[in-house]
């Protein structure tokens, strides 16, 4: 009978528009109850997902944080709802399955407890295509070698920067108002020859389109890059990083704290670029995501 009322209090904590629900705690360190609803979105994960966890807990807490992936999950508590909000993700190589989130918390009373909840991916399904650029981006010379080297230092050192505040605000927005033209995921084959995967989404935009910032954040990279032309790295905070590639001009500089859909800067076609377009990725914590999936997930 008590197994039954705890079930029937989380499924009467199921939030609204179908999301999904997983509610077997299979640890616990604590004599307190520790029932909570634990749900995400999008309601079906694939591999490549950004992920919003949401953590309704029957008692109070102090504090909470998560595991993932082996990542950590920063948790937001949201005082009109009563839950707790931590984004993560899915990692394109991840494989289809059963897969665990460990949560930690403390309590109002100051009790600490512990739980692991079963989360499911699924398969995603990414198409592969053939494209053709010169044949320096496949063949670099030594001088360019060095170079694309040390752009890979440059790059390895900002990646690293993961912070606990908070920088972004509500749900991610478009950089450009125009159509997609390659999506998040494709195998990609370049002259025949160097194979590679597509790990961020493509916009039509012919050069001189501004771009703007798709949240709020500070600027960790702006500058032109061997591959990626002008870049701008985005740090939206607890790990959540945007990029924007191939620009012909940039308007921003290390350091500078933007606002949601401040220009950054004006489309192109540098780097390794079939045309003018922007190139968008997404990172959370070293893991590649869709952005497409992203500008579609409804975040507090």
């Amino acid at each position: 009978m008590k197994l039954l009322a705890v079930l029937s209090l989380l499924l009467s904590l199921l939030p609204p528009g179908g999301r999904q629900l997983q509610t077997a705690a299979i640890e616990t360190n604590s004599s307190q109850s520790n029932a909570m609803a634990v749900s995400w979105e999008p309601a079906q994960l694939v591999n490549g997902s950004p992920c919003l966890f949401r953590i309704q807990p029957e008692k109070p807490l102090k504090s909470l944080s998560g595991e993932w992936q082996n990542r950590r999950v920063f948790f937001d508590f949201d005082a009109v709802s009563g839950a707790w909000y931590g984004f993560a993700g899915v990692e394109l190589e991840t494989p289809a399955g059963q897969h665990s989130l460990a949560l930690k918390f403390t309590f109002a009373t100051g009790a600490r407890s512990s739980s692991n909840y079963s989360v499911t991916i699924g398969p995603g399904i990414y198409r592969r295509v053939t494209l053709r650029v010169p044949s320096k981006f496949l063949e670099p010379d030594a001088e360019t070698r060095a170079r694309i080297k040390q752009e890979q230092e440059v790059k390895r050192e900002v990646f690293r920067r993961t912070s606990k505040e908070r920088l972004w605000s509500g749900s991610f927005s478009a950089p450009v108002d125009n159509i997609t033209t390659e999506n998040f995921g494709v195998r990609r084959t370049f002259n025949g020859k160097l194979q590679s995967v597509h790990r961020g989404l493509d916009f039509r935009a012919a050069s001189g389109t501004p771009v703007l910032a798709m949240n709020g954040g500070e600027v960790i990279l702006a500058q032109e890059l061997f591959f990626e032309g002008g870049f701008v790295v985005i740090d939206h905070g607890q790990g959540v990083l945007t990029m924007y590639m191939h620009l012909s001009q940039i308007n921003v500089k290390a350091g500078d704290r933007l606002a949601k859909a401040q220009v950054i800067g004006l489309s192109g076609g540098t780097g390794r670029a079939t045309a003018p377009h922007l190139h968008v990725g997404v990172r959370w914590q070293s893991v590649y995501l869709d952005p497409a999936a992203l500008l579609n997930l409804r975040l507090p």
